[in-house]
């Protein structure tokens, strides 16, 4: 549980690291995904998950 914890911190550093640095960039690439479809998004929320998932098991047994 600890470690959840840890990864759901670093993911907001990561997401607020982003809006610090680039607020236009990161308005611009909301207003972009919002004109997504809804399969696209899906795809891409799966892509991410495996590629977390992959790095997650790397990280873990390495």
């Amino acid at each position: 549980m600890n470690e959840f914890v840890i990864a759901l911190g670093l993911v907001a550093v990561m997401e607020g690291l982003l809006y610090a640095a680039a607020p236009f960039l990161m308005r611009k690439a909301v207003q972009h995904i919002s004109e997504l479809s809804d399969t696209v998004l899906r795809i891409g929320g799966v892509v991410a998950m495996a590629v977390g998932v992959l790095i997650v098991w790397l990280a873990k047994s390495g």
